[in-house]
C-alpha cells in the first residue's frame, strides 16, 4: 500500500503471471519542482523502477497505465526510451488521456491500448518563460520536435509526415495549434494498436509473457541441441586423432 501511494505502482502476483503495474499520471515533472497541488510523475522514481523490473526474473511484464496531461519533453523522452529498451513484454493503456509528451510514452511499449473514452492531443513543443527571439531559438526547438517525431513514427504505424500535420493543425483547437484523438481515431490513425479496457490489456500482457516463455524455450532447447552436437563432433575428432596415433604406430 506504501508503495503505491508514494511510487504510484504495484507488483501483482496473484494473476496468472507476475507482473508489474504501473502509473504516469497528472504531470510530467522535469528538472525543476512542481508546485505542491500538482499531481506530478517524477522520472527519478520510475527510471530506478524499471532497471529493478527489467533485472528482476520473477517479475514477467510491465503494464503501464497512463493519464497524463504532458510535461517535461525531455524527462518524457527519457522514460519513453526505456520503456521501449525493455526486453520483458510491455502493454500499456491510455485511461482519459495521453496528451502532448504522453503520446510517445503510450506508444513506446511493444503493445498499445487506449480506452473508448480517452483522448490523445498531439501539438508542436511550445515552452513556457522568457526566450531569446533569435532563429537559434526556433530551430532548437524544431530539432526537439523532429525528436519526437522520429519516436512516434517509429513505434507506432503512424507515418512522419501525418504525424506533423496533425500537430500543425490549425482548424482544431482554439486558441492553439494542434489535433484531438479520441480512442477510435487514435487507432484508425495507426498511433495505437487497438481499443480496449484494462481486461484487454491484461489479456494481452499475459499472452506475450506466454509466448516469450515458449520462444525461450525452444532457444535453450536448441542451444542444449547445439552443444550435444559440438561435444558429439569434438568426441568423433579426438577418436579419429587416436586412430591416426595408432596407425602410425603400427607402421613403425
Amino acid at each position: 500500500m506504501d508503495k503505491i501511494q508514494e511510487m504510484g505502482s504495484v507488483l501483482t502476483d496473484n494473476g496468472k503471471h507476475k507482473i508489474h503495474c504501473l502509473t504516469i499520471i497528472g504531470q510530467i515533472e522535469g528538472h525543476y519542482v512542481l508546485p505542491s497541488q500538482n499531481k506530478t510523475t517524477k522520472y527519478e522514481h520510475i527510471i530506478p523502477q524499471l532497471v529493478a523490473i527489467e533485472e528482476e526474473p520473477e517479475i514477467e511484464g510491465l503494464l503501464i497505465l497512463l493519464n497524463t496531461v504532458g510535461g517535461d519533453v525531455e524527462a518524457g523522452l527519457a522514460l519513453a526510451e526505456l520503456f521501449a529498451g525493455m526486453k520483458k513484454p510491455t502493454v500499456s493503456l491510455v485511461l482519459g488521456g495521453g496528451h502532448s509528451i504522453g503520446v510517445p510514452l503510450a506508444v513506446a511499449a511493444q503493445k498499445s491500448f487506449i480506452a473508448p473514452s480517452a483522448t490523445m492531443t498531439i501539438h508542436p513543443v511550445r515552452m513556457n518563460g522568457l526566450t531569446l527571439g533569435v532563429p537559434q531559438t526556433f530551430e532548437y526547438f524544431q530539432k526537439m520536435q523532429q525528436r519526437i517525431t522520429t519516436f512516434v513514427s517509429k513505434h507506432s504505424k503512424m507515418n512522419p509526415e501525418r504525424f506533423y500535420q496533425l500537430a500543425m493543425n490549425t482548424e482544431e483547437l482554439v486558441m492553439d495549434v494542434g489535433t484531438v484523438l479520441d480512442g477510435s481515431d487514435a487507432v484508425k490513425e495507426g498511433l495505437i494498436d487497438g481499443l480496449g479496457s484494462l481486461s484487454d490489456a491484461l489479456e494481452c500482457l499475459y499472452e506475450m509473457i506466454d509466448n516469450n516463455k515458449e520462444d525461450h524455450g525452444y532457444a535453450e532447447h536448441t542451444e542444449e541441441h547445439s552443444s550435444v552436437e559440438k561435444q558429439l563432433a569434438v568426441r568423433s575428432s579426438h577418436a579419429n586423432t587416436d586412430k591416426k596415433i595408432k596407425k602410425r604406430t603400427t607402421k613403425k
